[in-house]
């Protein structure tokens, strides 16, 4: 399915849509729910105020992002980086 310049509000339910590509889409005030995002990419995206909980996050990696103000179970990433540096 090819979606373009398209205002639609979407709820998409128990679908695969392994290998879908998302470029200059607005996904802001969206909500994921019991997704598998393994093998996802994500590059040049806002993603100020994201909340992610209950999430299995192992090889995860964040690089060239602005850190500032983001938490970890609370605690400032920032504060993190100090404290490894300072080892």
């Amino acid at each position: 399915m090819d979606l373009q310049n398209i205002k639609e509000r979407l709820d998409v339910r128990t679908c695969d849509l392994s290998g879908s590509r998302f470029h200059d889409v607005n996904l802001s005030g969206s909500r994921l729910t019991d997704v598998n995002m393994s093998g996802w990419t994500i590059e040049d995206a806002n993603v100020s105020g994201l909340r992610i909980s209950n999430a299995n996050m192992s090889g995860a990696a964040i690089s060239g992002a602005n850190v500032i103000g983001m938490t970890i179970d609370g605690v400032l990433v920032t504060k993190l980086q100090a404290a490894y540096a300072a080892r």
